[in-house]
C-alpha cells in the first residue's frame, strides 16, 4: 500500500512538469516572434529568415515540441539568442544571488510567522491576538512589489538607513529579504493560528486537560504536534516558491537573480532562458510538494491509505 501511495505521487508530479513545460512552451511560440525581438524590426527580411532558420524557428511548432523534449532527454537545455551561451549556464550563475535572498527570506517567514500563529491562538480573542491577525491580513493582501515600494520609501528614502538597490554589500540584501519575508510570515501566522485553533478544540484536548494534565504539555505534547501537519503544507509550498517568488521582487531592488534574469529574458523572447527557468521552478515546486505527499504519508497513515485508492 505504501509502495502505491508514493507511485501514484510520483506519476502525479512527473504529469505536472510535463504539462507545466508544455503549456509553457506553447505560450511563448504564440507570444512572439523573438527573430523581430532580437534583431529588430528594421532588419531585413532574409536576415530575420536566416535567424529563424539557424534557431528551428521556422519548422512546425509540433516538430519544434518533439525536438524540444527530446534535447531534455539527452540533458541538453538549449542556448540562449542573445549570446550563444547554455540556457543552464546563465541560470546556475544567478541561483547564488536568489539563495542568497530566498533562503534567509524563508528562516524569517519561520522565525516570524509560526510563533506569532501559535501565541495568537494560545490568546484567543486578546489584543495580541487582534494584532497579529490584522498583521497578518495586511501582509497577505499587499502585494509584494507595493510592499517593496513602501519599504524603499521609508528606510531608503525618508530614512536614508538602507540602499534601494544593487548587490554591493549585505545591506543591499536587507529590504528585498524583509519585502519576501514579511509576506510569507503573515502568511504562516494566519495557517498557524487555524490549525492550532481547530486542534485545540478537538476532544482529546478537552479530555487532557480533564484529567489534570499541565495546560503547558497539552500544547506541546499533543497540540502542537497535530497541528504541525496542515503547517507542513505551506511550508512545503512556499520552499517550491522561493524562486518564482523573487521575480518581483529582483526586479524592484535590481538584484541580479534567476527572477530578474526571467523578465529580462521573457522581455527578449528568449526561449531557451526562459524555458530552462520555468523548468526549474516547476522542478522546484512540484519536487518540494512531493516532498510534502511524502511526509503526510509517513506523518499520517489514514492519508496514506486514502492516497492508495485516488
Amino acid at each position: 500500500m505504501m509502495g502505491r501511495y508514493f507511485a501514484i505521487r510520483i506519476g502525479r508530479a512527473a504529469l505536472t512538469i510535463v504539462l507545466v513545460v508544455t503549456f509553457a512552451f506553447v505560450v511563448l511560440r504564440l507570444s512572439g516572434d523573438p527573430a523581430l525581438m532580437i534583431l529588430g524590426p528594421e532588419a531585413p527580411p532574409e536576415v530575420l529568415a536566416a535567424f529563424r532558420k539557424a534557431w528551428g524557428l521556422d519548422d512546425p511548432i509540433w516538430f519544434q515540441y518533439l525536438d524540444y523534449f527530446g534535447a531534455i532527454a539527452k540533458g541538453e537545455l538549449g542556448r540562449s539568442m542573445r549570446d550563444g551561451r547554455p540556457a543552464i549556464e546563465l541560470v546556475l550563475e544567478r541561483i547564488p544571488a536568489t539563495l542568497a535572498l530566498t533562503l534567509p527570506a524563508f528562516a524569517f517567514k519561520v522565525a516570524l510567522g509560526i510563533p506569532a500563529g501559535i501565541y495568537a491562538a494560545l490568546h484567543r480573542g486578546s489584543a495580541i491576538d487582534r494584532a497579529v491577525m490584522i498583521a497578518a491580513v495586511a501582509g497577505f493582501t499587499v502585494p509584494s512589489f507595493v510592499l517593496a515600494l513602501l519599504l524603499v520609501l521609508v528606510f531608503a528614502v525618508q530614512l536614508g538607513w538602507l540602499p534601494s538597490g544593487g548587490q554591493e554589500s549585505w545591506r543591499h540584501a536587507i529590504l528585498p529579504i524583509a519585502t519576501l519575508g514579511l509576506g510569507g510570515a503573515a502568511v504562516l501566522a494566519r495557517f498557524t493560528r487555524s490549525a492550532m485553533l481547530e486542534v485545540l478544540g478537538q476532544p482529546y484536548i478537552r479530555t487532557a486537560s480533564a484529567k489534570g494534565v499541565p495546560w503547558r504539555k497539552v500544547v506541546t505534547s499533543h497540540a502542537l504536534p497535530n497541528a504541525a501537519i496542515p503547517t507542513v503544507t505551506i511550508l512545503g509550498f512556499m520552499v517550491g516558491t522561493l524562486i518564482a517568488g523573487a521575480v518581483v521582487v529582483e526586479s524592484v531592488f535590481a538584484w541580479p537573480g534567476v527572477g530578474r534574469l526571467l523578465v529580462v529574458a521573457v522581455a527578449n523572447r528568449d526561449l531557451a532562458v526562459v524555458q530552462c527557468i520555468l523548468l526549474l521552478v516547476a522542478l522546484t515546486m512540484v519536487t518540494s510538494n512531493l516532498i510534502v505527499d511524502f511526509l503526510y504519508g509517513f506523518l499520517d497513515p489514514r492519508l496514506r491509505a486514502k492516497g492508495a485508492h485516488a
